[in-house]
């Protein structure tokens, strides 16, 4: 059976760049739409012309990419020709194949934000379409407020549609711009435009997140006959966001019926690289993974309790709806106060750490995590330091170092233009067979600021290992986590760290103290004893 074609449009360099807090230098655009070409998708719109200097920086020296490379503006002012408006004309200026124009569809706007008549503004649609064709692109027509409008004045909204498409648009796309549309009238609406003669292979869908159903709300429009979907990876986007391609991607290509009746630009192995492709973007971002992502999340694969761990030993798909290793993610089965012998066993194994099921040593193992846990630590987020509290209890931990004494200064001085600052200090002695290291660092960054005590710690820690110094030279902190467990002046602090190479490796460890230092220590000994592990194995 021949399947359909749908067709993928990102728009993360564009409606992504409107998050909060979101914004992209130009190398960092570049990277991604490499990325994004890589993946597989159709068109990547990179930006709006001259609305900014990054945009246009973008444009004039644009990657080269096998994906459209399409330019972003809106239909020209009422009382200008399309010929004469500037901001349309910076538009075609940026020479790419594509360009998406933003249009008004619902009477509401028209009347009341443009201050301009029903008919004007449905020709502003249709001149500044036909214009782009004329000029050789390939004109794409963003029906802003599309649900809204259809919704006030069907007849109306329809219209514009229309003009743009008799103008010779390639795409006229649905927009969802407030996001609260839902599903089943997404499906309606998208079917009652197809019957009344837009057809469904020009047709696309741009959904906004506002109740969380932008996902949902394009299948829904796809499932009516539209043939192109528009989002953005990790669903970013202004206000709650876009619809998450990391997330559609993966349902298109794994899921019925949408597997057998549809094909996308993404090959299954491309698809392998969408985790590595999300954590991109959230490192380009300076964000932590969301874990509970679908399909990419650190947890999405995860099976903490004793029973579902069982069953997946014995055929994984009991609490699997995939393969993780179809999107580049892996199975994880944490270790907690809930879990059993099949935990332990699953995680040793994932380990590479053979055990035997009658060993006495594995019953103390859980024990010692589970009295561990009673004091604060949590190792169902840590599953490197559980993994060293296995090794020790099995003897297969070994010693690479040994930490001899550790200071930390913290100190409030003036600077050279009279303004008190801190400075943290810290002194690392370690052990490394005979021989004893003295390690010195601050916490100043490159910018002249101070990143506390911790950052201080953590430099003087990995700044001379000897031997093992190349194996963690390519280790970085990427996330720090603090949470009390007790209150009042018993207080306990819980630290855990993530910790990333430069393999893509991503690990968790946890230390507990009274003393927020102390506590941070712990959990960044844990990462590099894990590191050394896992890529020497036995100490020099």
């Amino acid at each position: 059976m021949t399947k359909d074609r749908l067709h993928l449009y990102d728009t993360t360099l564009r409606d992504g760049q409107q998050t909060q807090g979101v914004q992209f230098s130009t190398p960092e655009k570049v990277q991604i739409a490499r990325a994004l070409d890589a993946l597989g998708v159709d068109h990547i719109e990179g930006g709006w012309p001259g609305a900014n200097p990054t945009d246009s920086d973008f444009f004039a020296a644009p990657p080269e990419t096998k994906a459209t490379l399409t330019a972003f503006g809106m239909t020209r002012r009422v009382g200008r020709s399309a010929e004469n408006d500037d901001v349309l004309a910076a538009v075609l200026n940026a020479g790419t194949p594509a360009v998406c124009l933003v249009g008004k569809t619902h009477d509401f706007h028209v009347t009341t934000a443009l201050g301009v008549t029903l008919d004007e503004n449905r020709e502003a649609i249709a001149s500044s379409i036909r214009h782009l064709a004329a000029k050789g692109r390939e004109p794409l027509f963003d029906a802003e407020h599309f649900f809204d409008g259809y919704r006030a004045n069907p007849g109306y909204a329809l219209s514009c549609l229309q003009a743009a498409l008799d103008a010779g648009a390639r795409w006229v796309v649905l927009c969802d711009t407030n996001g609260g549309t839902l599903p089943a009238e997404v499906g309606r609406v998208t079917a009652e435009v197809i019957a009344a003669g837009i057809p469904g292979e020009r047709l696309g869908i741009h959904c906004h997140d506002d109740t969380g159903n932008a996902v949902a709300n394009s299948l829904a429009a796809v499932e009516a006959g539209a043939r192109q979907i528009q989002g953005t990876l990790n669903g970013l986007g202004e206000r709650c966001g876009n619809a998450n391609l990391t997330t559609l991607i993966p349902t298109l290509l794994l899921k019925e019926p949408y597997a057998s009746r549809f094909q996308t630009g993404v090959t299954r192995e491309a698809l392998q690289s969408l985790l590595k492709t999300s954590r991109m973007l959230d490192d380009i971002l300076n964000r932590v993974p969301l874990r509970s992502a679908p399909y990419v999340g650190a947890s999405a694969f995860a099976h903490k309790a004793g029973l579902h761990a069982s069953a997946i030993l014995k055929d994984p798909t009991t609490y699997e709806h995939i393969d993780p290793a179809l999107v580049g993610n892996e199975r994880v089965i944490p270790m907690s106060n809930q879990a059993g012998l099949s935990n332990l066993r699953a995680r040793l194994a994932a380990a590479g750490i053979e055990a035997d099921p009658k060993d006495p040593r594995l019953g103390r193992i859980i024990e010692t995590i589970k009295a561990r846990e009673d004091q604060g630590y949590a190792y169902d987020g840590a599953q490197a330091s559980f993994e060293l509290v296995a090794r020790h209890e099995l003897g297969l931990c070994p010693e690479f170092f040994e930490v001899k004494r550790y200071r930390v200064t913290v100190e409030r001085r003036k600077n050279k233009y009279d303004r008190m600052i801190s400075l943290s200090e810290a002194v690392v002695v370690v052990k490394i067979g005979e021989r004893k290291n003295m390690s010195v660092s601050d916490s100043m960054d490159e910018d002249g600021h101070d990143r506390g005590p911790v950052n201080a710690l953590a430099k003087a820690l990995a700044k001379d290992l000897g031997p093992y110094q190349a194996c963690i030279d390519d280790m970085k902190l990427v996330d720090f986590k603090v949470r009390i467990t007790n209150g009042g002046t018993e207080a306990v602090t819980r630290v855990i760290i993530d910790s990333e190479d430069g393999q893509g490796r991503r690990w968790s460890t946890v230390g507990v103290s009274a003393n927020i230092v102390d506590a941070s220590f712990e959990a960044l000994l844990d990462a590099i004893q894990w590191k050394l592990i896992r890529d020497i194995g036995t100490p020099a």
